[in-house]
């Protein structure tokens, strides 16, 4: 591993990284940069924290993927429906939300209730599996876990999740009408993410506490909707032989399971090439041939 030839390339390109970890077997081997002291926004990684959310309550029988996601909507919303569009999100289950198979979504939900933007939202065919990457079915699966839970999501988030890794400096957004808002700008420093790929890549334990079993991170890990990408799990991306959570501007949390290797950074980089993974896998994975 040449660590120091990514940290080389990140410093010659003056590309905007804020920090990096890299952990070997579970061990900090490797940093870089600004990887505790300041919170950063993981942008589309808050889908991922999501994704562990929902599993720690489907671990507890709270909820089924299998289910349509109108079981899990406020009632009093499903009520005022029309016909319509009960037809359609019926038809529609809260797992197929998880790997983003819901044809003509919108990317992000608009006005003062996305929550009935949302399920007003013309789909044409809605029993089709097509790979469509919106922020809607993010929005709805956090909704969905606040009715089953009859809490807050931000707060049963705090004690379930980021108490037992020790993550004690966050900050998470809401919608307009308050529902936490689970597809974006969950901010964490680079450490805290590593620690949520350290959770994962250990089976769903994190200094001997047991946050989720493994059963539900082979599910939310495995291909659960193909895409042009390689697969999507539960909010959760395949990447080589393991899984990542990626965000907007490469916020990444590589995890490779066969390798014990973890690999987290938060930036800015505007630029969509792959310049930053390019010689992420060259100097850090031994991969010369992207």
């Amino acid at each position: 591993m040449d660590f120091n030839g990514f940290v080389d390339d990140i410093v010659k390109n003056k590309w905007p990284v804020f920090g990096v970890e890299v952990y070997e077997n579970g061990v900090l081997t490797h940093n870089y940069g600004d990887t505790e002291e300041n919170l950063h926004n993981t942008y589309s990684i808050s889908k991922s924290v999501l994704s562990v959310a929902f599993g720690i309550a489907w671990d507890r029988g709270l909820i089924d993927p299998s289910r349509p996601v109108l079981s899990y909507m406020p009632k009093e919303r499903v009520e005022k429906l029309t016909v319509r569009q009960k037809e359609t999100w019926e038809t529609i289950t809260i797992g197929r939300l998880m790997c983003m198979s819901v044809p003509d979504l919108p990317f992000r939900a608009e006005g003062d209730s996305y929550l009935d933007f949302s399920l007003a939202y013309p789909i044409e065919h809605p029993e089709e599996r097509t790979f469509n990457y919106s922020n809607i079915n993010a929005y709805l699966v956090g909704v969905a876990l606040t009715e089953v839970l009859g809490k807050d999501l931000g707060e049963f988030i705090e004690e379930n999740l980021f108490a037992p890794l020790g993550i004690t400096r966050y900050s998470y957004s809401r919608c307009p009408e308050g529902f936490f808002y689970g597809a974006s700008n969950v901010m964490l420093t680079v450490h805290d993410l590593s620690k949520l790929g350290l959770m994962m890549i250990n089976g769903g334990v994190y200094e001997g506490k047991r946050i989720l079993s493994e059963e539900y991170i082979r599910m939310a890990t495995s291909v659960q909707q193909t895409c042009r990408e390689g697969g999507y799990g539960y909010f959760f991306w395949m990447y080589r032989d393991g899984f990542s959570m990626n965000g907007r501007l490469s916020q990444k949390c590589y995890v490779l399971p066969s390798r014990g290797i973890i690999v987290s950074h938060l930036s800015e980089m505007d630029d969509p090439s792959p310049v930053l993974k390019n010689s992420m896998e060259k100097h850090i994975l031994g991969i010369t041939n992207p």
